[in-house]
């Protein structure tokens, strides 16, 4: 056997993943994963956040065989049927659409939007504040400066401008969102970098004449990685919450796309009376962001240093 290569019995493999002495790079990172799986799994809380997180992820790649309906489909005359009725779970909403197909298919949509934005925002913040700190002097005050600018603004005032600019769909939604979204990643890196670009190690590796971009790029970027991913975890509830809003407002998501936000605003109209039509997106938006939060507060006890653990 390699060193690259992992043992095929289970004894073998678990010893594998617990050793003290890894024998190559990929198997230490292996070992970090697995050790860091089983803090995860140990806590309840976070399983049942990676729970409905994967429930999410599974609802939008199974939603066109698991949805009993069409989701564009209208029959007026089962319009706003309540929850329970035959073939109708969780009711229909003022055009005779299955709300559960709705949602179902609107997982998808959600998702789309939470990948987009994690693959975005996260990424930019992290090269503006890993640059800021370590080059300091004028660049990091002209990147800061800008920063601060973004973070003047809530969050969702500033992705209304910018999808009132832009013109409302799910596109550009996304990149609304994203552009506002990406100045406490900057902050975080920045402080992050402030705390490693003095470390011996960097400049043990700045006299071998590693360029500041190699530095950066390899050695200052992953160090802040968990920190980053920890935020990101935790504020894909707040950016689930701006494209709900975005879409309740008409911005975001155009009908008859099964978009969450847009749901509950139509059926804002029927609360008192049909509370079905607005509460049930509302409930899988809760849901889902609450998973986001359960599992970012695990991730931050695994990957924090400052935890403790």
């Amino acid at each position: 056997m390699t060193a690259e290569a992992a043992p095929s019995s289970v004894p073998g493999l678990k010893a594998w993943l617990t050793t003290d002495t890894p024998e190559s790079r990929w198997q230490a990172r292996m070992v970090q994963f697995y050790l860091g799986w089983l803090s995860l799994s140990r806590n309840p809380l976070a399983m049942v956040g990676l729970g409905i997180l994967v429930a999410l992820i599974l609802l939008s790649a199974l939603a066109p065989w698991i949805a009993p309906h069409d989701p564009l489909a209208q029959n007026l005359q089962n319009r706003l049927l309540p929850p329970g009725s035959p073939g109708h779970l969780f009711g229909t909403d003022e055009l005779g659409r299955d709300i559960l197909s709705r949602i179902i298919h609107g997982a998808s949509i959600t998702l789309y939007i939470v990948a987009l934005v994690a693959a975005t925002a996260p990424v930019l913040g992290l090269v503006i504040g890993t640059l800021a700190g370590y080059a300091g002097g004028w660049v990091d005050t002209v990147l800061m400066r800008l920063t601060d600018i973004f973070l003047a603004f809530p969050r969702l005032v500033l992705a209304l401008a910018f999808v009132a600019a832009l013109g409302p769909g799910i596109e550009n939604a996304v990149l609304a969102i994203a552009i506002t979204s990406w100045p406490p990643y900057a902050r975080l890196a920045r402080a992050e970098t402030l705390t490693i670009r003095n470390q011996d190690f960097i400049s043990a590796i700045r006299l071998q004449g590693a360029s500041p971009a190699r530095i950066i790029a390899g050695h200052v970027v992953p160090l802040c990685l968990s920190s980053v991913i920890v935020r990101v975890t935790l504020d894909m509830a707040g950016i689930i919450l701006t494209a709900a809003g975005l879409g309740f407002l008409g911005l975001g998501a155009q009908p008859p796309i099964p978009e969450w936000g847009a749901m509950i605003s139509a059926g804002r109209k029927f609360l008192l009376d049909q509370w079905w039509v607005a509460t049930m997106p509302g409930l899988a938006i809760f849901i889902v962001s609450l998973g986001f939060n359960l599992l970012g507060d695990g991730l931050r006890d695994i990957l924090d240093p400052r935890s403790g653990q």
